[in-house]
């Protein structure tokens, strides 16, 4: 009976697989859907990127291009000419650099905190979470950071947004999704909080760290409110101040000695379109570098039993 009905198993099991295999108009349609959102949601940015590399007469003639017939890096030119870009550029990266670190330890030693027992956690729960939907206001939070002394200085568009309540939030829910049993069998072999914090809690949270990491390195990346409200000297200013300082003096205001030595016509357009590659360029090169920490998590099968 054995030898007889195994070929017929080995039959039912190719038979499904090959159901499986088969593609159905349902498969279909969904990938046309996809590819078409793909489509929809590239397409902005790859024209952006063709404007910025194309001159105004063939922009004004073909607004949506596929391909250029012509390259033309004049727009870029103009933007790098701008002596104030490098420094911005700089500034900007320390920001990063710094106020990542920054953010992230604040937040998840907080959510871990919050995860524990103590006298007044609920009050300094709700005051958290107040904050997240009210503020003091302009004039006051101004008034701060003057008295901190910090106006004109890196420190004003550091210090200021050390956490992000919705952040925090998330990274505490995390944490609890985390089997207990781990954390009390670290303590029996006589692990300290600390221990746990550094030896368990974040090798085991990678992939919630690593995706808010990136959304802080954004946000910095993308400082300019701040620091159009403290900063007053030219060379500290973040770089999408300077940009947006390129684009409002493109135009005869921008035609210099070091663009006209070059022949180089600028039109809005294409240096705004410039910007917004120059912008997005570097966060797009370490997003790959983070993308493998957003599928799934580490806790899966940590605990039997």
């Amino acid at each position: 009976m054995e030898t007889a009905t195994a070929p017929s198993m080995d039959i039912r099991q190719r038979n499904k697989l090959k159901k499986l295999d088969r593609t159905n108009g349902v498969d279909v349609a969904i990938i046309i859907f996809t590819a078409a959102l793909a489509i929809i949601e590239l397409y902005p940015f790859y024209n952006s990127l063709l404007i910025s590399l194309v001159t105004q007469g063939e922009y004004m003639s073909t607004p949506f291009m596929i391909f250029p017939k012509k390259f033309s890096f004049d727009s870029y030119l103009i933007v790098f000419l701008n002596k104030s870009l490098f420094s911005g550029m700089g500034v900007t990266t320390v920001i990063t650099l710094l106020g990542v670190p920054y953010s992230m330890v604040l937040t998840t030693l907080l959510a871990y905190a919050f995860n524990k027992e103590f006298v007044g956690k609920k009050l300094m729960v709700m005051m958290c979470i107040f904050t997240m939907y009210f503020s003091g206001g302009l004039i006051p939070f101004y008034l701060l950071i003057k008295d901190l002394r910090l106006i004109d200085t890196i420190g004003s568009l550091i210090l200021p947004v050390g956490i992000s309540i919705m952040y925090l939030t998330v990274i505490r829910k995390y944490f609890l999704s985390i089997p207990a049993e781990l954390e009390e069998s670290a303590k029996i072999d006589g692990a300290t909080e600390i221990t746990v914090f550094f030896r368990i809690m974040l090798p085991l949270s990678l992939p919630i760290l690593a995706t808010f990491s990136l959304y802080y390195a954004v946000e910095r990346w993308n400082e300019w409110y701040n620091g159009m409200l403290f900063i007053r000297s030219f060379n500290k200013r973040p770089l999408q101040l300077v940009l947006r300082s390129i684009i409002q003096t493109t135009g005869n205001a921008l035609e210099t000695d070091d663009s006209l030595q070059f022949g180089i016509i600028p039109y809005s357009d294409g240096v705004k379109m410039a910007c917004v590659v120059v912008t997005m360029t570097p966060i797009m090169v370490v997003y790959p570098f983070l993308q493998k920490y957003f599928v799934c998590g580490l806790t899966i099968g940590a605990v039997k039993g």
